[in-house]
């Protein structure tokens, strides 16, 4: 539950496939899981979707109840790349979870209950009008340095239910962060995209794709439509997969998205349609390499 599509951008000089190294008329598609350690059948339509099917990448909500587990998986895993889902809200009340930091540390995160907010509009709008960027910045390096205690390394930073930080200043922060830690950021949306585009740095060229965007019935076919249309370039889908079993039905509203998504990404189909429209699928390494300029993750 992150985004939505965004507007229509601004064609730049040159497209990030380029840059990427990749010729002008190339199709990339990074697909990349959503929500990693929210949950256990979660983490596990993460890891087959990405073992058995077309996705690329997933992103880790370090906060999170299943975090454990989901680095333990990676840790098993390290050919996975992954990157750190950077979380300043709670959806679910089954499965509360709260920040890393101690919360008289940061207390402009959380509401009158001394709790994460809900990513509402109502929930986020509070939380943005409130959060001090000192107090986010405590967050967002805990998150970060415990993926690096447990000895892992990821390839970028993108946001839980904030498109791109949710404040300019924020936004700001965080790719800050990153360059301390040679890390790429997910960026998707105006003026951050051009901002990023100015200063050589990949990201998407093409409209984001979040799959809570898209409706439920006929999804397959939807899917296998947008694949068909994939403009040149590098694009982007956050998808949110999830076994959908009754775990998920009892803690998680979204669950059918989550289902659908697993559904289409282990299907024979979308193998089948990736290799007949030549679309290459990759993942934030290459694009960590730019941005990063050859440091790693420390």
């Amino acid at each position: 539950m992150d985004e939505t599509t965004n507007p229509a951008a601004v064609a730049p000089a040159q497209q990030s496939s380029q840059l990427l190294g990749y010729p002008p008329g190339a199709r990339l598609l990074i697909v990349n899981c959503d929500d990693f350690g929210m949950y256990p059948a979660i983490n596990a339509a993460v890891i087959e979707s990405i073992e058995e099917g077309i996705a690329s990448s997933c992103s880790l909500m370090v906060p999170c109840p299943a975090a454990p587990q989901a680095l333990e998986m990676l840790s098993r895993r390290p050919r996975i790349p992954f990157g750190i889902h950077l979380t300043l809200v709670c959806e679910l009340p089954g499965i509360p979870w709260g920040p890393l930091t101690a919360r008289e540390r940061v207390p402009s995160l959380l509401d009158p209950s001394g709790e994460l907010f809900s990513p509402t509009p109502a929930g986020r709008a509070a939380l943005l009008g409130q959060a001090r960027l000192d107090e986010i910045e405590l967050e967002f390096r805990a998150q970060i340095n415990a993926v690096a205690d447990a000895g892992l390394a990821p390839t970028h930073l993108d946001f839980h239910c904030l498109a791109d930080g949710g404040r300019d200043d924020i936004l700001d922060l965080t790719v800050m962060l990153a360059a301390e830690y040679g890390l790429a950021v997910r960026v998707w949306l105006e003026p951050g995209r051009r901002t990023m585009r100015e200063r050589g740095l990949p990201v998407t060229d093409n409209d984001f794709l979040d799959s809570f965007s898209l409706g439920i019935e006929g999804k397959a076919a939807r899917y296998v439509r947008m694949l068909r249309d994939l403009p040149a370039g590098l694009n982007e889908w956050a998808v949110h997969p999830s076994l959908g079993n009754e775990e998920s039905q009892a803690v998680d509203d979204g669950w059918p998205v989550r289902r659908t998504d697993y559904e289409f990404l282990t299907s024979p189909q979308a193998r089948a349609v990736l290799q007949q429209e030549d679309i290459t699928v990759i993942d934030y390494r290459t694009i960590q390499q730019v941005w990063s300029g050859g440091t790693s993750f420390e």
